[in-house]
């Protein structure tokens, strides 16, 4: 790569973790960028020595290739899983997105993407113009048509949800101690029934439910984008709320939210006063798989569904997450569960990149809706939003019948189907 003439580094950066690739090429079967583009450049080791480069001078910060180059990473950190030299990927990524921050300007759609997820009245009245428009019917006539606002239309219309079945069920012992749950921003917005199921199943398996009043939008989008001064204010909040509750875990139903909560230490590592505070609220943090695994969790009633399970990125590379999510999922009598091959390369999602990247995305997406053709299963089971938007859009494109569903929604589908008390 020709870096040419542009804004030099000042100095010379420390970029701690990147001295630890060998370049061994362990990590090129595992990136999905790579894999699709065929180009040194958008793999993993590729980008690590773009990034020293960038560290050292070598490479200039508003050199346009190097930035095209890191802007079509995922950020998915199955490089992270393949790696047998423990290279931190994503945390070297988010530091030099941040670096470049102010060397570019963003798009304007994740601009705006970005400031409405960090400021709670806009984010809910977005929300809530997302539902009333889902509720007209146009997304999901729209969602057949080309380019990326059909895309986006197929996104919207798949987070519908009919309405669960029964009644919210008998209430577990609540001998597992107190749980607050993250709400999110898209989850509450515009899952809002996965957040009830997650109450429920978490109920039903004993836990005690306390609210987090306060609590804010994560901060992985923004630190993902490199706009780290948004996602540690963001970040330094919710610290705040779930401390006020006094919950001794803190359940979370999405993947990438999860990862980037369980990582506010490393985000507030320069803060003094906040970073022991950060360490000890991400040691509280727990995929909800994690604490229903944790109970059993408790069986539910019977089913003949056969279901795939797709593995969210940020659930078990980010956060090493992979035998609960199945434990969930064996709970439930009669359930068939199919292998769906490659289930732990990304579905091209990777928070708003498939709205601003949608070529890449789109042959990311392309390979795993084969395999989940391949599967024969009629749900795919997926714990995180983006995956559950990106795969329901790209079925839905595709005109397949097949459904996607989070993992607690079908355990909680289960315990609606259990007979009631003293009926035979």
């Amino acid at each position: 790569m020709n870096p040419g003439l542009g804004v030099p580094a000042a100095s010379a950066v420390p970029l701690p973790g990147s001295e630890l690739c060998v370049h061994c090429g362990f990590c090129l079967q595992a990136c999905p960028t790579y894999l699709a583009l065929e180009d040194e450049n958008d793999s993993p080791r590729g980008r690590i020595v773009l990034m020293k480069g960038l560290a050292d001078g070598a490479v200039h910060l508003d050199d346009p290739s190097a930035q095209l180059h890191l802007d079509q990473c995922l950020g998915c950190r199955a490089c992270e899983t393949a790696c047998p030299s423990g290279v931190p990927y994503g945390h070297l990524l988010e530091a030099t997105r941040e670096r470049l921050s102010d060397h570019r300007t963003l798009p304007l759609v994740p601009r705006i993407i970005l400031y409405v997820m960090a400021r709670p009245r806009l984010l809910s009245l977005a929300m809530c113009g997302g539902r009333a428009l889902r509720a007209t019917g146009v997304p999901a006539l729209l969602s057949r048509m080309p380019g990326t606002f059909g895309f986006a239309m197929a996104m919207l219309a798949s987070t519908g949800r009919a309405p669960r079945a029964g009644g919210a069920g008998p209430r577990g012992d609540r001998t597992r101690g107190t749980v607050a749950i993250l709400r999110g921003c898209v989850m509450e917005g515009l899952f809002g029934g996965i957040n009830r199921a997650t109450e429920r199943t978490l109920v039903r398996n004993g836990y005690d439910l306390v609210a987090a009043p306060g609590q804010r939008c994560c901060g992985a989008l923004h630190a993902h984008a490199g706009d780290a001064r948004t996602a540690r204010r963001l970040a330094r909040a919710n610290i705040a709320a779930f401390e006020e509750s006094g919950a001794a875990r803190i359940a979370v139903n999405s993947a990438g939210c999860g990862a980037m909560m369980k990582e506010y230490a490393n985000l507030l590592r320069d803060d003094p006063e906040w970073h022991e505070r950060a360490a000890a609220f991400a040691g509280t943090v727990r995929d909800v798989s994690e604490l229903l695994a944790a109970a059993g969790p408790h069986p539910g009633g019977g089913t003949s569904t056969r279901v795939g399970y797709d593995a969210p990125c940020h659930l078990l590379h980010g956060q090493r997450i992979a035998a609960e999510p199945l434990a969930v999922l064996a709970a439930i009598p009669g359930l068939e569960l199919v292998p769906i091959a490659d289930s732990d390369q990304c579905c091209g999602s990777a928070g708003i990149y498939n709205l601003v990247e949608p070529g890449v995305s789109e042959l990311v997406l392309a390979e795993k809706l084969a395999n989940i053709a391949a599967s024969g299963a009629a749900v795919v089971a997926t714990g995180n939003p983006g995956c559950l938007m990106q795969i329901g859009a790209g079925l839905r494109r595709a005109g397949r019948p097949t459904l996607v569903r989070h993992p607690v929604e079908l355990l909680d589908d289960a315990y609606a189907a259990e007979p009631a008390e003293g009926s035979t």
